[in-house]
C-alpha cells in the first residue's frame, strides 16, 4: 500500500495484508484479506493515528518517509491498544522518541502490558481536544467497541472521524475509498465485521450513536482502522449500525446443523423445505462445512434460528457446541427457535440446545426422532418448518 491522499494535508499510510485468511486467531475467516490502516496528517506538529500491525512496520515507515520524515512526528495518537493497531507502535517510537502519545488511561495501561512502554502519554478523554495547528481533533470515548482502550478521534477541519475499529470492513484492496469498490461486497464485509466483532455490545454501540448524533459533528469521512474509508455511503452505513446495534431482524431463518449419520441432515433439509414453500428466505448451514464467521452474519438479522444435532453421549455434537458458545457471546435477543435431531436411545441434544441458548431466544417444541426418519417424520419436519415460518411471517417485524 502507497501512501494516499483522503483530503489536503491527511494521508493513508497503514498496510495490505492480502494473505490474512484468518483474524482473531482462527475465529474469523477473512476471504477478502485485512487492512490495517494508520493516517498521517501533516498540520504544524505532524501526527499519526494509529499504528500496524507487527510484521508490517516497514511498510508503514516507508509510507510515512513518502511525505515526512519519520523523526519529525510530533504527535501519536492511540485510539485502540490491539495488536493489529498497536504492533508497530514501539519501532515509531524509536524513530521520534520525543513524540508525544494521546489516548484513554487504559490504553495507557495496555500498552506497558504488551510492550513495557508508552512514551510521553497524555491520558485524554471525551470533551477534551488537543490542537495540531489548523485542526484541533477530539477525543471521543468508545469503551468496549470493542475494547476498554477504544476511543474515536474527530477532526472538524477535515470533517474526518477516524473510528478505529467502528465501521470497520476486513477487505484487501489498493482502494481508498468506499466508492471505489462493489458496494454490495463491501456492506457484505461490514455485516461480518459487525456480527463477529461488536455484536455482543449493541447496547453500548445504539448508545454511542446516539451521543455522537448530539454532538452535530459534521462528517464527511469515516476513517476506519481495517478497511476502505467511508464518504460516499456514510448514511447507509451509520443506517445499518443503528440496524444492527437496535436487534431488529428480518423475516428470514437460518437452519444450523450438525450430523452425524445424515439423519438429523434428512431433517434439517425438510425442514427448510417446508420454511422455503412458504416463501420465508432460509440457508441450510452444515455448521462442520460452513465456517461460522459466515454463519453469524446471516444470523445477525434474522428473525427464526433453528439448531440440530444427533445425540452424543448425552450430549449435542461438539462443533455446534463450539459455535453455540460462540454465538451465546453475541447477547442477541429477540428471535424465535426450535431445535431438533435424532438420537438412538435418550435424545439430550435438544434440551441441550435450548440450555445453551435460552437467553436469547424463545424456544417452540423440539423435534426427535430415533434413527433414521421414516417419511411419515420427514413429512413432520416438512409441516413443522412451514409452520415456523407462518409464525415468523405473522409475528409483526420489529
Amino acid at each position: 500500500m502507497a501512501a494516499r491522499l483522503i483530503k489536503d494535508g491527511v494521508y493513508a499510510v497503514g498496510a495490505i495484508d492480502w494473505n490474512e485468511k484468518h483474524f482473531h486467531g482462527h475465529t474469523y475467516v477473512t476471504r477478502r484479506g485485512v487492512t490495517y490502516n494508520s493516517y498521517l496528517i501533516v498540520d504544524e506538529k505532524v501526527t499519526l493515528i494509529d499504528t500496524v500491525r507487527k510484521g508490517f512496520e516497514k511498510e508503514l515507515i516507508e509510507n510515512i518517509k513518502k511525505i515526512v520524515d519519520v523523526s519529525k512526528i510530533d504527535i501519536i495518537v492511540i485510539n485502540h491498544i490491539e495488536p493489529d493497531h498497536s504492533g508497530a507502535f514501539p519501532e515509531i517510537l524509536k524513530l521520534c522518541p520525543n513524540a508525544k502519545i494521546y489516548g484513554t488511561e487504559k490504553a495507557r495501561q495496555g500498552l506497558l502490558k504488551y510492550y513495557g512502554l508508552s512514551g510521553n502519554w497524555t491520558a485524554v478523554k471525551s470533551g477534551q481536544s488537543l490542537n495540531i495547528g489548523r485542526r484541533t481533533l477530539d477525543f471521543i470515548d468508545m469503551p468496549m467497541i470493542h475494547w476498554p482502550d477504544s476511543m474515536f478521534t474527530y477532526s472538524a477541519y477535515d470533517k474526518i472521524l477516524f473510528s478505529n475499529d467502528g465501521f470497520g470492513q476486513h477487505y484487501a484492496t489498493n482502494k481508498v475509498f468506499d466508492d471505489e469498490v462493489d458496494f454490495a461486497a463491501l456492506i457484505d464485509e461490514a455485516q461480518k465485521y459487525y456480527a463477529n466483532i461488536l455484536w455482543p455490545f449493541n447496547t453500548l454501540i445504539a448508545a454511542k450513536l446516539s451521543a455522537i448524533s448530539k454532538l452535530n459533528l459534521e462528517i464527511e469521512f469515516i476513517a476506519p482502522s481495517h478497511g476502505l474509508v467511508w464518504r460516499r455511503h456514510i448514511p447507509e452505513i451509520m443506517q445499518k449500525y443503528l440496524y444492527w446495534s437496535s436487534h431488529s431482524c428480518q423475516n428470514r431463518v437460518a437452519v444450523v446443523y450438525e450430523t452425524m449419520w445424515n439423519s438429523t441432515k434428512k431433517m434439517a433439509k425438510k425442514i427448510i423445505e417446508g420454511i422455503t414453500s412458504e416463501g420465508v428466505e432460509a440457508i441450510l448451514f452444515d455448521v462442520t462445512k460452513n465456517d461460522r464467521t459466515d454463519i453469524a452474519s446471516y444470523m445477525l438479522d434474522a428473525k427464526g434460528w433453528i439448531f440440530g444435532s444427533s445425540t452424543h453421549d448425552g450430549e449435542m455434537l461438539p462443533v455446534l457446541a463450539g459455535f453455540l458458545h460462540f454465538l451465546k457471546g453475541s447477547k442477541a435477543k429477540g428471535r424465535k427457535s426450535f431445535a431438533f435431531g435424532s438420537y438412538g436411545w435418550s435424545g439430550e441434544a435438544a434440551g441441550d440446545i435450548e440450555n445453551t441458548v435460552s437467553s436469547m431466544t424463545a424456544f417452540e417444541p423440539s423435534l426427535r426422532v430415533v434413527f433414521n426418519p421414516t417419511g411419515d417424520e420427514l413429512d413432520k419436519c416438512f409441516e413443522t418448518g412451514k409452520t415456523f415460518a407462518l409464525k415468523i411471517k405473522n409475528e409483526k417485524r420489529k
